[in-house]
């Protein structure tokens, strides 16, 4: 994340499996920082528990592919939400002129 001049930042330590990464961020984002950490830790460790045989190395990948997935699957359905809700105004109007249609 790039920090804007001005911005206030917060040093924070972030153990990713057995990595400790040590961040300076904004301060008003260090939540989803650590959050991030829990779903890649979780991600970790379903792939370990799947994947037993597997090198650390190789397990990554596995996250990181997950992570991407996931990233894209979101910002195809942020797309398709102004569509949607398009499409119910649309069918809400279709509803309402068909109502007063019958009432007459």
């Amino acid at each position: 994340m790039i920090l804007m001049s001005g911005q206030r930042k917060q040093h924070i330590t972030l153990q990713l499996d057995a990595h400790h990464l040590s961040l300076n961020i904004p301060a008003d984002t260090e939540a989803l920082y650590r959050n991030a950490a829990e779903v890649i830790n979780e991600r970790y460790r379903r792939y370990s528990q799947k994947l037993p045989t597997s090198s650390a190395e190789q397990i990554w990948v596995y996250v990181a592919l997950d992570m991407a997935v996931n990233l894209q699957a979101d910002a195809h359905a942020h797309r398709l939400q102004p569509i949607e809700e398009k499409v119910q105004e649309l069918n809400q109007m279709i509803i309402n002129i068909l109502q007063n249609n019958i009432k007459e």
